[in-house]
C-alpha cells in the first residue's frame, strides 16, 4: 500500500476516487455526489494541488483505492475529512496509512490537536477512530448535505 499526498496532477484520481466515496456512502459527507460531480476541473486540480484542503491517496498496486483529506476549518481547527476506502479494501491497512499520514502532517504544522466528525451511529469508524486515540467530544453538528444527521466531533493530542 502506498500512501502519498495529491498534486494537481493527481486531479482526476482524487475526482474518480472523491465520487466514488459519495456513491458508496453518502450521508457520511458533507457534500453530494451531484455537488461534487458538477464541480469544474479547475476546481478538482485545486483541491488536488491542496490549495485550500490537503488529500492524501492510498494506492494499491498503482490504483487509488482511498483518500483522506485534512484543512482548517478556522485557524484553531484542523480537521481530517473525507475518509474512505472502497469496500475490497478495507481491512488492508490503507485507512491506517491515510490516518498516520494526517496526524504527521499535524504534527509536522505544531499542532495541539487534529479533530474530526462522525456520525456516532457508524460503529465501525468509530471503533477505527477509537483504536486511533480520538476521543469524542460533547460538540454535534448537522452533516451539511443530511442535515437530519448530527455527526460528534472527535479529538486527537498531537503532543
Amino acid at each position: 500500500m502506498d500512501i502519498r499526498a495529491t498534486h494537481k496532477d493527481d486531479w482526476k484520481l482524487l475526482k474518480q476516487i472523491r465520487l466514488a466515496a459519495l456513491l458508496d456512502t453518502p450521508t457520511a459527507f458533507g457534500v453530494s455526489y451531484q455537488t461534487a460531480a458538477a464541480d469544474s476541473d479547475a476546481l478538482w486540480q485545486a483541491r488536488a494541488a491542496g490549495e485550500r484542503t490537503r488529500f492524501w491517496l492510498a494506492f494499491d498496486e498503482g490504483r487509488p483505492v482511498g483518500l483522506v483529506g485534512a484543512g482548517f476549518r478556522d485557524p484553531a481547527r484542523y480537521e481530517l475529512i473525507a475518509m474512505w476506502i472502497e469496500p475490497a479494501a478495507r481491512s488492508s491497512g490503507a485507512a491506517d496509512g491515510l490516518v498516520a499520514a494526517v496526524k504527521a502532517h499535524a504534527v509536522e504544522l505544531g499542532l495541539e490537536a487534529l479533530f474530526l466528525e462522525v456520525a456516532p451511529e457508524n460503529a465501525r469508524a468509530v471503533q477505527f477512530y477509537q483504536r486511533h486515540d480520538f476521543v469524542f467530544l460533547d460538540e454535534w453538528e448537522p452533516i451539511d448535505s443530511h442535515p437530519h444527521i448530527l455527526a460528534q466531533s472527535m479529538r486527537w493530542s498531537c503532543k
